[in-house]
């Protein structure tokens, strides 16, 4: 398969107009009326931000609740940090995501409140791209976004925590001197919104980007999604340093102890 084309153009438009969302809200058929004065082509892409999405799901919890609410989201400490105030817990989010507190954050929510990631964002951005390619009759992706850290990076940054109707990893065979390349393969969902949130921002109120000029990358709805992006193998860094000394210690003493006792045996 030959690698996709270089685009000329990118446009991303701030989607603006759509009011505070609450839960029950149809965010589909809210989301295709803001974009609809843009009229939608082929090889759209629509960005919605993560917290619109949690807002129309119901995933709201009293701000009292977020200790718990971290607990329950997650299936894994990665790493704990104590720092004046509190303690900042890395998990691996029930999704695969690994990031802080599980995603759940208090900004751009009412006060007291507190959001939890969608339960399924995939699923999320597939009924927007579902709703807005019967509107528009266009072939139109999705990408439903959320903020996360990096490791040894200062700073977050938007990445895809679900897609619909896109390519979100594109791999490149070969670089411009045809050169083989064996494992480049650019997050491609991860890019866009990265890119659309450099349009909406954090204190905007723009939870909605339009990007024009990636139709390259759009593709039908049975694409697998923003999950496709989530290592699962071959994790090089599956604890925290300190969780992985405190490992490494009680495995040495767990062996020290079964060698004494064999030993006492012979």
């Amino acid at each position: 398969m030959s690698d996709p084309a270089p685009t000329a153009d990118l446009e991303l438009r701030a989607v603006r107009g759509i009011g505070e969302i609450r839960p029950g809200d149809d965010l589909p058929a809210i989301v295709a009326d803001a974009v609809a004065p843009l009229a939608p082509v082929d090889g759209d892409i629509v960005v919605v931000t993560s917290k619109v999405v949690s807002k129309a799901e119901g995933r709201i919890r009293p701000a009292a609740e977020r200790e718990q609410a971290i607990t329950e989201e997650s299936v894994r400490l990665v790493a704990s940090r104590a720092f004046p105030g509190g303690i900042t817990r890395i998990v691996e989010h029930r999704t695969g995501l690994v990031l802080a507190a599980a995603g759940v954050d208090a900004s751009n929510t009412d006060d007291g409140t507190i959001l939890l990631l969608p339960l399924d964002s995939d699923a999320s951005a597939r009924a927007i791209a579902e709703r807005l390619r019967s509107r528009f009759g266009a072939a139109i992706g999705v990408i439903v976004s959320d903020t996360l850290g990096r490791a040894w990076r200062m700073g977050q940054t938007d990445v895809a925590i679900g897609a619909a109707g896109i390519r979100v990893l594109e791999p490149v065979s070969a670089d411009a001197n045809g050169r083989p390349l064996l494992v480049t393969a650019p997050a491609i969902a991860d890019e866009i919104a990265g890119a659309a949130e450099l349009v909406a921002g954090k204190a905007d109120g723009v939870p909605v980007v339009l990007v024009r000029g990636l139709g390259r990358h759009v593709a039908d709805l049975d694409e697998p999604g923003a999950t496709r992006l989530v290592r699962r193998e071959g994790d090089m860094f599956h604890l925290g340093s300190d969780e992985a000394y405190r490992a490494g210690r009680e495995a040495g003493r767990i062996d020290a102890l079964a060698e004494a006792g064999a030993s006492h045996a012979g």
